[in-house]
């Protein structure tokens, strides 16, 4: 059976805080470019879809369009009658 030396322990414990203090001192510096990076590209992407639906759209000579008349709601007065209705403690 193979037993851990205390220095390979150590390497170990060393190598992992390293990696994790790299990574950390990494995505500080690179996060924000990352980040604006990021937030160019949607909105882009954004301005790109507004466009699209800014532009007329050219529709073909045989398309029907239909006209919806409004129509004016007679109110019906004979509803029913009125009743007050009181609060009871």
């Amino acid at each position: 059976m193979q037993e851990a030396s205390f220095s390979g322990v150590l390497k170990v414990i060393l190598i992992l805080l390293l990696i994790y203090y790299g990574l950390k001192i990494l995505t500080r510096l690179f996060g924000p470019l990352l980040l604006k990076y990021v937030t160019k590209k949607a909105g882009e992407k954004f301005q790109q879809q507004f466009q699209q639906h800014q532009q007329p759209q050219s529709s073909p000579k045989d398309d029907v369009t239909i006209d919806k008349k409004t129509k004016q709601k007679s109110a019906n007065k004979d509803v029913g009658e009125y009743i007050d209705f009181e609060e009871i403690d």
